[in-house]
């Protein structure tokens, strides 16, 4: 029996979500729609907004999707989760508020980010910085619901200070904490973030029971093989090329910070936390009413 004496409550693996999966191509994003199976509630967790960088154009194709599939099922949204400020990625979730309602919500150290990278864009006092943007702000180990089935959240930092995974009955939804195991992890050189934290927090979810489905938020098809997105604690720790048992933390971290300084940024960083740490929203407009993402040089 697994020991989850440090985990903030025990998992329920009785409990069994339906889950579906939208894959975004153009960023390797995974977005679900995680159901109730005894009523009609559902979460949506890590939604994108579609972006053309180059000509500055924002789309909701990926977001238009998700809505179309909760509609044609009649489900009712209860939650818009975002497990942590993604950089690779423009966040869809109050555009899908606005169609069908649900809550945002996302780790408490939001507030963190939000200090960090107001600073990196310059974004004044009117830029708030206390997560109010959100409608909740998750502590680790809190709880909420979905329908009738209880979900917690695990503060599990490293790739940035806010990430979560969230729980629900039988399946985990980790963000960029882990990869799919032939995938690694993903990295931990943004500000804020830390491999041996990474670390720590990897080893965190593996201890959750084995049988759990783990739903990663990103696959980029190592090798050519197809993409996936679903694994197991225990396939996780059986075979994870970066933290696999009898990898230690020292490997790790000294495995980690070098991978990752050969790493470019990705290339929606920009775009991307201007909007994700509004979660969603794009910054205010000017006195012509127009919206801008600003660029700051030689700062990331």
């Amino acid at each position: 029996m697994t020991d989850i004496a440090h985990i903030p409550q025990p998992v329920d693996l009785t409990v069994k979500p339906d889950v579906t999966a939208f894959f975004d191509e153009p960023t390797n994003t995974v977005t679900y729609v995680v159901r109730d199976p005894a009523s009609t509630a559902c979460a949506v967790v890590d939604s994108v907004m579609d972006i053309d960088y180059a000509a500055g154009r924002i789309t909701y194709a990926s977001a238009d999707a998700v809505i179309d599939f909760i509609k044609a099922n009649g489900l009712t949204l209860e939650w818009l989760i975002e497990t942590h400020v993604h950089a690779d990625h423009l966040s869809g979730a109050p555009y899908i508020q606005g169609k069908l309602g649900g809550k945002i919500g996302i780790g408490e150290n939001i507030t963190i980010v939000q200090d960090t990278f107001g600073k990196v864009f310059n974004e004044g006092t009117e830029f708030q910085r206390d997560g109010s943007q959100f409608d909740r702000l998750f502590k680790d180990g809190d709880s909420y619901q979905i329908g009738g089935m209880t979900a917690f959240a695990m503060h599990t930092p490293g790739h940035t200070p806010a990430c979560m995974t969230h729980v629900v009955g039988d399946a985990a939804f980790v963000g960029d904490t882990l990869f799919m195991p032939d995938g690694g992890s993903a990295r931990a050189d943004f500000p804020g973030g830390d491999s041996r934290t990474l670390y720590r927090s990897i080893k965190r979810v593996l201890a959750l029971p084995d049988d759990l489905r783990l739903f990663m938020c990103h696959d980029y098809g190592p090798n050519g093989r197809e993409i996936r997105w679903e694994t197991t604690v225990a396939e996780q720790k059986i075979h994870n090329i970066h933290v696999k048992d009898g990898i230690s933390e020292d490997q790790f971290v000294t495995m980690r910070d070098a991978r990752d300084a050969t790493l470019g940024m990705p290339k929606l960083i920009i775009p991307s936390l201007q909007v994700n740490m509004r979660a969603g929203d794009l910054p205010p407009p000017d006195d012509s009413g127009k919206r801008f993402l600003k660029v700051p040089l030689n700062v990331l």
